[in-house]
């Protein structure tokens, strides 16, 4: 089975590399005693994240989510990186393609396919629903530092 690997680590970050997004559907996700996905990786614990999960999965020509589900906490974000398909929310069917972004509510009803027909790689940011408010802005959190970009002396 492929494996995450740790390019880099220091108090204030994790690095990780998954490889080569064409090589993705070498992983396989277990998910308890019958049920393995495969072509899929969850990032979130190789990166130490402390408030969100990310994972990759690619689906081929034809094949599609294994089961629907939805979540009990989690909203998702999916972001298809390439490829094109169908994606599902309770009872609505839509087109998605490379660029398509779409958010699903903890309770939405969710699954997808790859009607293309070549690979479908997809994103999926998994974070806790109704963790930001109205002032929880980018801006409003970025800090602008006087730090020189890239000083010399980086190692």
């Amino acid at each position: 089975m492929k494996e995450i690997k740790t390019l880099r680590e220091g108090s204030n970050f994790t690095a990780v590399t998954v490889g080569k997004l064409d090589k993705v559907s070498e992983y396989s996700l277990p998910l308890g005693e019958s049920v393995v996905i495969n072509g899929k990786v969850f990032t979130g614990g190789a990166l130490k994240s402390t408030g969100m999960e990310m994972s990759l999965q690619t689906f081929a020509p034809g094949e599609g989510s294994a089961f629907v589900h939805a979540h009990k906490e989690h909203e998702e974000l999916y972001m298809v990186i390439s490829g094109e398909g169908e994606f599902r929310v309770d009872d609505a069917l839509f087109e998605v393609g490379e660029g398509s972004l779409v958010r699903v509510a903890p309770a939405g009803k969710r699954a997808l396919r790859n009607t293309g027909n070549g690979p479908m790689l997809v994103m999926c940011i998994q974070y806790k629903a109704n963790s930001f408010g109205s002032e929880d802005t980018p801006a409003a959190d970025g800090i602008i530092l006087e730090d020189e970009v890239f000083p010399n002396g980086l190692k």
